[in-house]
């Protein structure tokens, strides 16, 4: 019989910023940053249990969870808020924090930063 792997709750981050506040820069945006989170981890679509999305207040063209369902996400909980509006803060960022099945380890765990948001976290790998 073969050793039983648990299966853990795990939380990704990931960020990226958009050029200009447009349906098409932010679908691109989102879907790009969201490609390269379940690639870079190595997930199932079963592996995702939910997404929250986080906006500044200068993104107002859509909700990046519909840059997500068109995915192919349409069955995964997706949830957007608005960003704290802090002074200095990256423009026109979008924030994910992802809920996943994993055995990875926390250590393991890939987070992903593009474009104008890759200084937010530079104390993260990946």
């Amino acid at each position: 019989m073969l050793p039983i792997m648990p299966i853990r709750v795990r939380a990704i981050r990931g960020a990226t910023t958009v050029d200009s506040d447009t349906r098409e820069d932010v679908t691109l945006c989102v879907q790009e940053l969201m490609l390269r989170l379940i690639d870079d981890n190595e997930l199932a679509h079963d592996d995702l249990i939910s997404v929250i999305f986080t906006a500044t207040e200068d993104i107002v063209s859509m909700f990046p969870a519909t840059a997500a369902r068109e995915l192919g996400l349409g069955d995964v909980p997706l949830l957007c808020a608005r960003e704290l509006s802090v002074e200095g803060a990256a423009p026109r960022c979008i924030r994910v924090l992802m809920h996943v099945n994993t055995e990875r380890s926390v250590s393991q765990l890939r987070h992903v930063y593009l474009k104008g948001a890759r200084s937010l976290r530079d104390d993260l790998p990946g």
